[in-house]
């Protein structure tokens, strides 16, 4: 069996049950993994104010990725090692395109989530995200100049799907990374503001090589970063046309996918 040396693991519907919570077996898994001399890490399109808390409360001691990769830091330091930004000129730009649609839109500066109004969208994330919902009036005005880490807008999946090819044959791959953390989520940032370059970053800053690194994920935002791993696995909930890029397919979010994986793969098949 290979020896990981880091793992990365995704929050939502994947280390984070239908409730939120993290089983009592999965915090169990990751103090194991952690008492082996693993680094334990999470790695989220969240917000580094929205997942902190979660890896404070599991004892992480190391760098989160957060904002599907534009922003790592450490949970507890607050000392930043990563902080890939979106050019002011291409948020301003893809934010009047968004606007046309009149669709719910965030922006994320200085890990505060804005919006221009408090829409039910807006309302959902925010409680979801359980961080304070920023109404800052027209979102190109306060923005002004400065940089935001992403931008994210809010409809039903087959109205995403149509903005998302919209969006994708105006800004280029080079010019802004586009992808979708959930469904329904369209998110916005920097070219290699992704969780797989994010993870590459960590491992490096590490000395660990890729063969040493597992990812577990479910979502869209979540294939460069189980592609780089040397094992990447799936959670069960995710959709198949997901699982297929997967080199192992654990159990869903609700039972215990991420301690099964912790299980198997670091902790040599002891629960």
């Amino acid at each position: 069996m290979a020896e990981y040396r880091l793992v990365a693991v995704d929050l939502d519907d994947t280390l984070l049950d239908s409730a939120l919570q993290v089983s009592p077996r999965t915090v169990r898994a990751l103090a194991r993994a952690r008492e082996k001399g693993v680094i334990v890490t999470l790695a989220t399109g969240r917000m580094f104010r929205s997942a902190a808390p979660i890896a404070r409360r599991l004892g992480i001691d190391v760098p989160i990725i957060t904002y599907q990769g534009a922003l790592v830091k450490h949970p507890l330091t607050g000392a930043e090692l990563l902080h890939r930004t979106l050019p002011n000129e291409v948020a301003r730009a893809i934010i009047t395109r968004l606007q046309e649609y009149d669709h719910h839109i965030n922006v994320y500066l200085d890990d505060r989530l804005c919006m221009e109004k408090l829409t039910p969208e807006g309302k959902r994330y925010a409680d979801l995200s359980q961080v304070e919902a920023y109404v800052v009036g027209d979102l190109l005005s306060f923005m002004g100049k400065r940089n935001p880490t992403k931008v994210l807008t809010i409809a039903s999946e087959e109205k995403i799907l149509i903005q998302m090819r919209d969006l994708q044959a105006l800004f280029p791959a080079e010019q802004v990374h586009i992808t979708r953390s959930k469904p329904y989520f369209l998110e916005f940032s920097h070219p290699l503001a992704t969780k797989g370059q994010a993870l590459q970053y960590l491992a490096t800053h590490y000395g660990i090589p890729r063969e040493a690194v597992m990812a577990v994920g479910d979502g869209y935002n979540d294939l460069d970063m189980v592609a780089y791993a040397g094992l990447g696995v799936m959670m069960g909930n995710a959709r198949d046309e997901v699982k297929q890029y997967a080199d192992f397919i654990t159990a869903s979010n609700d039972a215990d996918g991420v301690a099964e994986a912790i299980e198997r793969f670091i902790l040599d098949g002891g629960g």
